[in-house]
């Protein structure tokens, strides 16, 4: 049983919060209403009238308060379903994050163990550069988890007015380094960036900068952007 994640596994999984909370957003306004229905040696995921290639991650039983990585599951090891799942244990093992590379994880030791897994599958999504994770239930008591491996899926633009909303929701969802947030999201949509130890700069497609100020705390403190007009 564990009662909190590793320093490597949430510094991980900080780099991906702020575009992951966009493409999430993205993600679940493409997702039609309806139930859904999976084909998992065939890959494919549907719901309502949509048609989807995805990968298992990974699945919750709230009754154990565990999860098993998709690439641990018994009945998927080694199939093609399970092909995004691999890769991020492989991601694990090549820079020593354990909660990526254990099978299972114990997590009746967090005080929201539901929470804990929507953390495992938010990371999970990030490493593997999967455009959102979709969580549905699968019987009594189990979460699934699927990524998308579909280019039908949109990519969430970068949207300046959207911008400060996105960085400050993506930094309070660990809060375990907002800087790593912020510094994930630019990288993610290829921009780089110069920093201070109270600030950093990015430059916006078109040209324009954005400035984002953090406190003693490391934390968001303000977002300006700056119109070159």
């Amino acid at each position: 049983m564990i009662t909190r994640f590793g320093d490597p596994f949430l510094s991980e999984t900080e780099r991906h919060t702020a575009w992951g909370v966009a493409q999430l957003e993205a993600l679940g306004s493409f997702l039609p209403e309806g139930p859904w229905t999976a084909d998992l040696p065939s890959c494919l995921y549907r719901q309502g009238t949509l048609e989807l290639r995805v990968s298992v991650l990974g699945t919750y039983d709230a009754e154990e308060r565990s999860w098993m990585w998709g690439w641990a599951n018994p009945g998927l090891q080694g199939t093609e379903v399970v092909a995004l799942s691999a890769a991020v244990e492989r991601y694990g093992r090549a820079h020593g994050i354990a909660e990526l590379t254990a099978p299972t994880l114990d997590l009746s030791g967090f005080p929201d163990p539901r929470r804990a897994a929507e953390t495992l599958a938010f990371a999970g999504m990030g490493v593997a550069q999967a455009p959102g994770y979709i969580g549905v239930p699968a019987g009594s008591g189990t979460q699934v988890y699927f990524l998308p491996d579909d280019p039908q899926v949109p990519q969430a633009p970068l949207d300046p007015v959207a911008l400060p909303r996105i960085l400050v929701a993506g930094a309070g969802l660990i809060g375990h380094s907002p800087r790593l947030a912020v510094m994930g999201f630019f990288d993610h949509h290829g921009l780089p960036v110069s920093q201070t130890d109270r600030s950093l700069t990015a430059e916006l497609p078109g040209g324009s900068p954005v400035n984002i100020q953090f406190d003693a705390l490391d934390r968001i403190a303000e977002v300006t952007l700056n119109s070159l007009s």
